[in-house]
């Protein structure tokens, strides 16, 4: 995951522009950046953030991608795990939030300092 960003409006890490990253930064973002490689996946995350309530359940994100709920738990647990977006679980039905600071991270680590 990429390090969260600093709330003192101070940059977290390197940008790929502005420095030199450590190998530690360069996985990190890597592991996000190949999350977000896939269109269906960057496709979900549109539509978790376009919810009404900032959520969404796998069962309602199925038919808008025209996937298998098993293969969309596949992208999201990607997502998830790239710290892009959070998973809690309801009886049988997983709900996904977007780590907005995640997104964030992500966009200012392409851009220059």
């Amino acid at each position: 995951m990429l390090p969260r960003p600093a709330t003192d409006g101070t940059t977290c890490c390197a940008t790929v522009t502005g420095g030199a990253l450590d190998v530690d930064q360069a996985e990190r973002m890597a592991h996000v950046f190949k999350a977000l490689g896939d269109p269906t996946r960057v496709r979900l995350l549109s539509l978790i953030a376009a919810s009404v309530d900032g959520e969404a359940c796998i069962c309602d994100l199925t038919e808008p991608v025209g996937l298998s709920q098993p293969t969309v738990s596949h992208h999201m647990s990607k997502l998830v795990a790239a710290g892009l977006a959070t998973r809690e679980r309801r009886g049988k039905w997983a709900y996904y939030r977007v780590v907005p600071e995640a997104l964030d991270s992500s966009a200012r680590a392409l851009l220059s300092s």
